[in-house]
């Protein structure tokens, strides 16, 4: 595993975790928290969507200072789906319930993989800069005086300070050039700092898969008990994976074959989404008040014709154009240089199992449900698909608790 430390203190030298014993059977924190998470005082994780609200990770939104209301579509009263609790009731149903049971979190960490902690003295800017020099999302914060990891910095938190601070394009934003993270944090959370969210990696995936809904976050530390070390950031998206190719071997229950608008899984009414000529600051309006991790971006005639991200916002502090928020929606992704997910559509006759593939295969956080003539109808995220999978079968609605 590739690591690094950014700040003025190294992190302490903790013996190795042990090693995996196959077989081994998950065991629940003694933690009195719920099982499944452990709790640290700290960092919340960043506002998402179910994602990304990525999800990550939400933080009540704030500031919401020249706020107009944000662009939303909606479907009416249109029913889309047909009793879909009643497909994942049935006994075959609860067959990823129980893969997930039977595997813990150690089981999903990947042989090679790479993490970034960064320390709470880093100055903001280096540390976002870093999140896009090393290609990750969100890296567990080290504070040198007490010793211990207190949170997470997040893109959230990026958009967050640009929403805050901006001003006009003539306006330097000081706050993302001078502080660092420990003064965001004191300035962002007033005191009320929220209890970071983590996972033991003896813990099964189900509890993983059931803290990351739960908690509205988009990543979940692993930490190992004995050193305090962070061995992992799970996701939805590795959980997914991990699922899709280790879960062949097992029988598929009926309800794949289910349409999405039998199955209703999704979000459907009330889907925010950006039109082109929008200006980047309304984008991230929107990403604070709605606590979405990602918007369809629309033409003038109301047809989807690409999507604006939170990741994408982190890439304004790679380009160094965070200064103007005036920009179009277009031109911020017409100037971006690094090819992402892009916009991946899916229509409502199409089945579960066909959704589950396409995301798996083309590793993205979600697909645009759009009509014949592109119009978008909802979102289908990581978080709804893993609800279905997994939590609905055990009676659990995590994503509206």
């Amino acid at each position: 595993m590739r690591g690094g430390v950014y700040g003025e203190q190294p992190l302490p030298q903790h013996p190795p975790a042990p090693p995996r014993q196959e077989g081994a059977e998950t065991r629940q924190l003694s933690s009195p928290a719920r099982a499944g998470a452990g709790l640290l005082a700290g960092f919340p994780e960043a506002l998402s969507p179910k994602e990304e609200g990525e999800e990550e990770e939400e933080e009540e939104e704030e500031d919401r200072r020249r706020s107009p209301r944000p662009v939303t579509f909606t479907l009416g009263n249109e029913v889309l789906g047909l009793s879909p609790d009643t497909e994942f009731q049935s006994p075959d149903a609860e067959v990823y319930m129980h893969f997930m049971r039977s595997h813990c979190c150690y089981d999903a960490i990947p042989t090679s993989c790479k993490l970034v902690v960064f320390d709470t003295s880093l100055e903001i800017k280096k540390a976002f800069v870093a999140l896009v020099a090393n290609g990750v999302r969100a890296a567990p914060l080290w504070d040198s005086k007490t010793q211990s990891f207190v949170g997470m910095l997040t893109i959230t938190d990026f958009i967050n300070i640009l929403h805050r601070y901006y001003r006009s394009p003539l306006v330097q934003i000081y706050e993302v050039e001078e502080h660092k993270i420990e003064t965001w944090r004191e300035v962002y959370l007033q005191g009320s700092f929220k209890p970071l969210v983590y996972i033991s990696p003896s813990n099964s995936l189900f509890d993983a898969v059931y803290s990351l809904i739960k908690h509205k976050i988009h990543r979940l530390p692993v930490i190992e008990p004995i050193s305090g070390n962070v061995l992992h950031i799970l996701t939805h998206k590795r959980i997914l994976k991990f699922l899709h190719i280790f879960g062949s071997t097992i029988p598929k229950p009926r309800f794949l074959k289910k349409t999405v608008q039998e199955l209703c899984v999704g979000t459907f009414r009330d889907v925010a989404v950006v039109p082109e000529s929008a200006p980047i600051y309304t984008a991230l309006e929107i990403f604070v008040d709605r606590r979405v991790s990602a918007l369809p971006v629309v033409n003038d005639a109301g047809q989807v014709v690409g999507l604006y991200s939170r990741f994408d916002v982190i890439h304004l502090a790679a380009q160094k154009t965070y200064n103007n928020l005036d920009i179009s929606v277009r031109e911020a992704l017409r100037q971006r240089t690094v090819c992402l997910e892009g916009v991946l559509t899916c229509y409502p006759h199409e089945t579960m199992e066909d959704i589950i593939d396409r995301i798996a295969k083309e590793q993205v956080h979600r697909l645009v449900l759009v009509d014949e003539n592109q119009y978008p109808r909802g979102i289908i995220s990581l978080s709804d698909i893993l609800q279905a999978l997994v939590l609905t079968p055990a009676g659990i609605d995590a994503l509206n608790s």
